[in-house]
């Protein structure tokens, strides 16, 4: 996989858990979608490293739990464990659907999944302040039972629609898998990597500093630009369902953005221009990276455009 000259060595290119869709039939369409975009940076002579979210596969998986529980006695599965699963399960697919698309190409790359924890504070203050919802709805009373018998669980009223979980959002701090992560990219592989984020862990000082899973979610873009920043990359590309960050989104005066510096693209999200849930911790992220080291692009951009927008012709670049 040798690239061009002037062109970025190493990408990581980070697929959004909803680009994936909401079924296992809807993911593998998707991810034969996205395989003709991968192979096509592949192409293009870069180096890629693939991660992705989770958060409508995670939930499936937990709701099935959830209600395998209540119907037959199903032991009950934590989240650490839900993440593990959505991440063999993705990247089975996006392994499946990557060797397909080579296949047709004629090419013999080789692509492998990591299982992916990630090393989280727990002093972090988000611990004291879940706020990220997760896994099935209850009424009131049946999550009042389970904080009373569980009180290591929190569970709130979401928007009237009935009462879930919410977990902390902590900061990434070190992927454990780092040096696996990067003894396969040295051996030309195709990796993915730090699905959802990662799974959150932390030292377990009582068995000897091993690590031990905590229910808790990492924000995907903050782990895929951690992710960029330990393989040493060149460019943070983050897929979405839009061309481009955009200002005024949605309005009549929305005016979309092709090329910012981190400071420009800072001003606009301390004033709030871009979606909180959406759009904002993809900036965020671009921003970090960008002012990471010199010479370090972030691109946002389409998933059906992935080779073009890696050419300049679509997409949102941040740069330091």
């Amino acid at each position: 996989m040798s690239k061009p000259l002037g062109k970025p060595d190493r990408i990581v290119v980070a697929l959004g858990g909803n680009a994936l869709g909401n079924t296992p039939a809807e993911q593998i369409e998707r991810v034969n979608n996205a395989a003709h975009a991968l192979l096509g940076l592949i192409e293009q002579g870069n180096e890629i490293i693939i991660t992705h979210g989770n958060g409508p596969q995670v939930g499936m998986i937990q709701n099935a739990f959830a209600a395998a529980h209540e119907a037959i006695g199903t032991p009950e599965m934590d989240l650490p464990e839900c993440g593990a699963m959505s991440q063999g399960y993705i990247g089975y697919h996006l392994q499946q659907g990557i060797g397909r698309e080579m296949h047709k190409r004629y090419k013999r790359w080789h692509v492998a999944t990591v299982v992916t924890q990630i090393e989280v504070d727990p002093e972090d203050p988000s611990f004291q302040n879940p706020t990220k919802p997760i896994g099935p709805f209850y009424t009131e009373e049946q999550a009042r039972e389970i904080m009373a018998a569980e009180p290591d669980k929190v569970f709130v009223d979401d928007s009237g629609r009935g009462w879930r979980r919410v977990v902390a959002s902590p900061d990434p701090k070190k992927i454990v898998e780092a040096p696996s992560i990067l003894n396969l990219l040295d051996n030309e592989f195709i990796v993915i990597a730090c699905g959802g984020g990662g799974i959150p862990v932390v030292r377990d000082y009582d068995n000897k500093g091993c690590y031990k899973g905590v229910a808790a979610v990492i924000d995907k873009d903050a782990g895929g630009e951690l992710l960029a920043e330990d393989c040493d990359a060149d460019v943070l590309f983050l897929l979405t369902a839009v061309e481009h960050v955009a200002v005024n989104f949605g309005t009549p005066e929305q005016r979309d953005l092709t090329d910012l510096t981190a400071d420009e693209a800072e001003k606009l999200a301390d004033e709030g221009q871009f979606g909180k849930g959406s759009m904002e911790p993809k900036v965020r992220a671009a921003i970090k990276f960008a002012r990471s080291r010199k010479g370090r692009t972030c691109i946002i951009g389409a998933l059906d455009k992935a080779a073009e927008t890696m050419s300049g012709l679509s997409g949102t670049r941040i740069h330091g």
